[in-house]
């Protein structure tokens, strides 16, 4: 049976925080260096697959191995901590130069998943999963919101950089971040069932 809370808030939640994210501008970069679209959104796929995978198996465990109380504190203001961290902006840092030579799936494979470690949507993913207790629709929801936004940047880029506001989609995300802690916060626990 499908768990439609878990699916949606992961779609929504990731597909929302991921506007003007570095992975992308890390797929603006891809798109801009390679001519092969379906191997830049398949790389996407098959890192954030992996990723987030591993993501909501970490959370499911937590969860498993923290008593419901303590767990409702963790995840509640951790989601708070994320939607206020959703409102700095990223750092591209990375050029990604060395990868490049792997081509369009491999590079973008390795680059979105460095990318991803550590990134707001890794934990909101954890964080996610150990709140839901469903570590399968977690992951199709995390991994879907993250294709919902990155496959535009891949193919209409710069236009849509340039017609997202980024400022008013991270208020945006950080107040459903909020939101999510606060429901979190006022619930009577994790379910652990």
């Amino acid at each position: 049976m499908l768990c439609y809370g878990s699916f949606f808030s992961s779609t929504l939640a990731v597909a929302i925080a991921e506007i003007g994210d570095k992975t992308q501008l890390l797929a603006l970069f891809l798109a801009a260096r390679f001519a092969q679209k379906s191997a830049i959104i398949s790389g996407i796929f098959v890192a954030t697959l992996l990723n987030h995978f591993v993501s909501a198996v970490l959370g499911v465990w937590i969860a498993e191995w923290v008593a419901p109380e303590i767990m409702k504190w963790i995840v509640g203001l951790s989601f708070i901590a994320v939607g206020l961290w959703l409102l700095l902006s990223d750092k591209n840092d990375e050029s990604g130069g060395r990868w490049l030579r792997y081509g369009a799936f491999g590079a973008t494979l390795i680059l979105f998943f460095l990318a991803e470690v550590g990134d707001k949507t890794q934990i909101a993913t954890v964080l996610l999963a150990a709140k839901y207790q469903s570590m399968f629709w977690v992951v199709v929801g995390s991994t879907l919101g993250l294709i919902l936004a990155s496959v535009p940047v891949v193919y209409l880029g710069e236009i849509l950089m340039k017609k997202i506001p980024v400022a008013a989609v991270r208020i945006v995300a950080c107040v459903l971040f909020c939101i999510l802690g606060l429901l979190t916060l006022m619930g009577g626990g994790i379910s652990l069932g």
